[in-house]
């Protein structure tokens, strides 16, 4: 067993990062002793604050100023509204400067002696190190903005959703920062013809559905969402700058539909060496390829033979997916999905309570609501959380989307089974109890701006979905539904959709696969209907890290077993669970280190 040192210099790290060494960076990401876990204090007593301490503050300071120019929604999302009246074009010259910028920011923090870092700090130098890394490997490598359209209508759809989402301040304050963003709608489409050359037909297809889907929020859902604004003369200038991204967006469309489909035979997969390095700096795991295959196989034959034992116990009369269809059918009455979900979410948090599965740090409870008229063609069911450093809008919200009175029946129907009560409590269970929603919560109270802050860049979803993930199956594994096989089997699909994004992700991109054999695979593995296997192949190709779910709920499970056999009769349950989530969100590599004091490998 490899035990831990204290003494890793971040010159090294960074250097070994750029430099593309695998050994090197195993290393860097050492990380010092153990802690104890607080649900309502720092992790580590405060202390005067060294000068590397004191130049790795103001270095995140300004890492951070410069990233959210960049990606001004994520400032609004995190709650952190200097930003709120900014949104770049996104041009060649903006995306230069961008790599530019993170290429600067790795040679000023190798410049940081590690050696007077807080433990706190430290930790956070090796992820930013890793993160930093990775968003070249996405600008300079990966090159999404120059071959997905798609690219753009993401950053102008989310700058003008973020506004909306919620009432974090007076809705004409929102209303005139909303404005100021739109204007650059125009620009950042055309930016995006200039921009993307010969993109796979693949994301073309997916940018003509985002763009129709974008046209009808301008049309129909924005203008209700800020209706309630008091000032005549912002509606009216909001009005105008709608119009003009509307027909900026009709403009785009025709040119999608026309002449970027002609052009579009790139090619999605990234190729083995780019995933790797992908995998390496979003997530801290590599591990190669054909041992990833290995595991994810294994997975799932494990998930596929609970999943027919549970199917023969409720009816060994029928197919496993008959089943299956069986439960799904069960829908009940539009006026019931709140008090339902409301029901579901009571229950859940009394259970963690009685069964003292985790800490819940005190905070209103979750409100659900039915979704808001501008979000109701954007989401069954959702859960929004205020940012780590949103003061104003504090209260939680699990949404849920109810059908419009003027659809017909069967449409009405087809929405309503989603709410099934065991599928309710499986997505909750993800969503709220104890997943992403206390996850938030311990989020909140985060030692360092820079541990509150890694999440608004990419990577890290081993340690956000891999942890909700993780939660379904503990849960149940905990005695939650007492049993039931229906709840279970409803569980077990959730999870074979899962690893078979971790198959798809990996093969789509390493191994050549094609969409249709993703398609394929979802379809005869996680026995799902055509349209949504044929989706979920086709995220996979911008996606291909959405392995993650189930990577990083392997990763946690692998750490509860080996901390398990380290601590025996004392091993909490209760306590591992706060103690990973006391180091908010990061690697699970990192918490690993951190808790068993050693290196053995994360699978």
């Amino acid at each position: 067993m490899q035990k831990m040192t204290r003494r890793d210099s971040i010159l090294t790290m960074v250097s070994a990062l750029a430099a593309g060494s695998t050994v090197a960076r195993t290393k860097a990401q050492t990380m010092p002793g153990p802690v104890e876990a607080q649900a309502t204090a720092p992790l580590y007593q405060a202390a005067q604050p060294s000068a590397s301490d004191q130049a790795f503050e103001k270095f995140v300071d300004e890492y951070f100023d410069g990233f959210f120019q960049f990606n001004p929604a994520r400032a609004t999302s995190a709650g952190i509204h200097k930003y709120d009246g900014e949104l770049p074009a996104y041009s060649q010259t903006d995306i230069q400067n961008e790599i530019a910028r993170n290429q600067r920011a790795l040679r000023e923090l190798a410049r940081i002696p590690s050696d007077g870092l807080s433990q706190n700090n430290l930790l956070d130098a090796t992820v930013l190190a890793s993160l930093i890394n990775g968003r070249l490997l996405d600008l300079a490598d990966i090159r999404m903005w120059a071959k997905d359209p798609g690219f753009y209508n993401a950053q102008a759809a989310t700058a003008l959703y973020t506004l909306v989402e919620r009432d974090f301040a007076p809705l004409d304050d929102r209303l005139k920062s909303l404005i100021v963003r739109e204007r650059r709608v125009p620009e950042i489409l055309n930016n995006a013809r200039a921009n993307v050359v010969g993109p796979p037909a693949v994301y073309t297809r997916v940018a003509i559905e985002q763009a129709q889907a974008q046209l009808d929020f301008l049309q129909n859902v924005l203008p209700h969402a800020v209706a309630g604004a008091e000032s005549p003369a912002l509606k009216t200038e909001f009005e105008k700058v709608n119009q003009n991204a509307v027909s900026a967006y009709q403009q785009f469309l025709k040119y999608l539909q026309t002449g970027l489909t002609l052009q579009s035979q790139g090619n999605f997969a990234l190729g083995a060496e780019i995933f790797r390095k992908k995998l390496l700096y979003d997530e801290m795991v590599d591990i190669p390829v054909k041992d990833l295959l290995k595991i994810g196989y294994k997975e799932m034959r494990r998930v596929q033979s609970l999943f027919k034992q549970a199917a023969n116990i409720i009816d060994p009369t029928k197919t496993p997916l008959q089943v299956l269809q069986s439960i799904k059918q069960t829908a009940p009455a539009a006026d019931q999905v709140i008090g339902n979900t409301q029901t579901v979410l009571d229950s859940l948090r009394q259970f963690l309570l009685s069964h003292e599965i985790v800490t819940v740090p005190a905070a209103p409870i979750p409100q659900v609501m039915g979704s808001p008229p501008f979000m109701r063609g954007l989401t069954f069911a959702s859960m929004d959380t205020p940012g780590p450093f949103e003061d104003h809008s504090i209260q939680s919200f699990f949404y849920v989307t109810l059908p419009n009175p003027a659809w017909d029946e069967e449409r009405k129907q087809q929405l309503l089974r989603f709410f099934n009560p065991f599928s309710t409590r499986v997505v909750a269970i993800h969503e709220v109890y104890p997943g992403h929603y206390v996850q938030f919560l311990w989020l909140k109270q985060a030692p360092t701006k820079a541990r509150k802050l890694g999440s608004t860049m990419n990577g890290m979803s081993t340690s956000v979905e891999g942890w909700a993930h993780y939660c379904e199956e503990m849960m149940l594994e905990e005695g939650y539904g007492e049993g039931d096989p229906n709840l279970l089997l409803v569980q077990l699909q959730a999870a074979l959709m899962r690893v078979c994004r971790y198959l798809a992700g990996i093969q789509l991109h390493t191994q050549g696969m094609t969409i249709e054999q993703a398609s394929n695979l979802f379809q005869q593995e996680a026995y799902m209907e055509t349209a949504n296997a044929e989706r979920e192949a086709m995220r996979g190709t911008f996606d291909p890290t959405y392995l993650a779910y189930t990577l990083g709920k392997l990763e946690i499970m692998k750490l509860r077993e080996d901390y398990k056999k380290k601590l025996g009769d004392n091993f909490n349950l209760k306590a591992f669970h706060d103690q990973f989530l006391s180091y908010g969100i990061v690697p699970v590599k990192l918490v690993r280190e951190q808790i068993l004091q050693d290196r053995t490998p994360v699978l």
